[in-house]
């Protein structure tokens, strides 16, 4: 098959790609920076930013910008494409970013922190920020774990099942209300069909679990791969035999989780124990 040919000469990468539009489409209506901002009631260095990939705005200001410019869906649609590419992550993400988009079913287990598709913005800033992440890398890691979340909202979401060790739970922010904001997203996630949500107690003591983050990604094809990860590293296993034994051991560790309702309860109740701390 011939190369595809390249008709405009602009970027084929997404992200890349709609800074050149916003850019463009400003400098032909030849708006300064500024004008741009008082037209549309944002602050200008938003836009700058979004320009020069310092941020992907909101889905607010992209339909704004849409209307503006007499172009809707195609800014939408490129912003769209931009969030969920999964060149915008790290390269060791980027395989399993592409499994995870494609997967009809995920099973997560965590020993440490919330899945990042159950993040809140400042759950996953704050997250980002103790792995040594900061300046202008922290604020694209940030928007591009945000972005994930897109995943559960599709029209088709995937079955996504997460078991948490009780110790994610007993980790709060250092931000009273930010952990608050976390704690309730999970409990309103854990109400959706698609989503089941356990909490392993420490109570249950050592398990073949107790010292691996792991996801099971299931394609539409009925394959199954295996992602683990620790603070350094993250590893795609794709090999029958090893992804079988750790099947094994994240099913042992569902026989000893809470039930659904009886994790809901847990969260609620460590809710309401954030709530009333008179020192918050």
């Amino acid at each position: 098959m011939p190369p595809r040919r390249i008709v405009t000469g602009r970027s084929q990468e997404p992200r890349k790609r709609f800074m050149e539009e916003l850019r463009r489409m400003r400098e032909e209506k030849q708006l300064s920076l500024r004008k741009l901002g008082e037209a549309l009631g944002w602050d200008h260095s938003l836009f700058g930013k979004m320009e020069t990939g310092g941020s992907m705005g909101s889905p607010e200001v992209v339909q704004a910008l849409d209307q503006f410019y007499g172009t809707t869906p195609m800014l939408l649609t490129l912003w769209e494409l931009a969030m969920g590419d999964p060149t915008q992550f790290r390269e060791r993400y980027r395989r399993y970013m592409l499994l995870e988009a494609e997967a009809v079913n995920l099973w997560h287990f965590g020993i440490s922190t919330v899945h990042g598709l159950l993040q809140t913005e400042r759950y996953a800033r704050a997250i980002l920020a103790a792995d040594g992440i900061d300046g202008l890398e922290l604020e694209q890691e940030v928007e591009a774990r945000v972005g994930r979340r897109m995943l559960l909202d599709s029209g088709c979401p995937p079955h996504f099942r997460t078991i948490l060790s009780e110790a994610v739970l007993r980790s709060p922010l250092p931000n009273t209300e930010a952990w608050q904001e976390q704690l309730e997203r999970l409990l309103t996630m854990s109400e959706r069909t698609k989503i089941t949500l356990q909490v392993l107690p420490l109570a249950v003591g050592p398990h073949g679990l107790d010292s691996t983050d792991v996801m099971f990604l299931n394609d539409p094809d009925g394959n199954t791969v295996a992602y683990t990860e620790n603070a350094l590293r993250g590893d795609l296993i794709e090999q029958p035999t090893p992804v079988r034994q750790l099947q094994l051991r994240y099913d042992a560790v569902r026989d000893l989780a809470l039930s659904p309702a009886e994790s809901r309860n847990l969260i609620t109740q460590m809710l309401e124990e954030v709530s009333c701390d008179p020192s918050t």
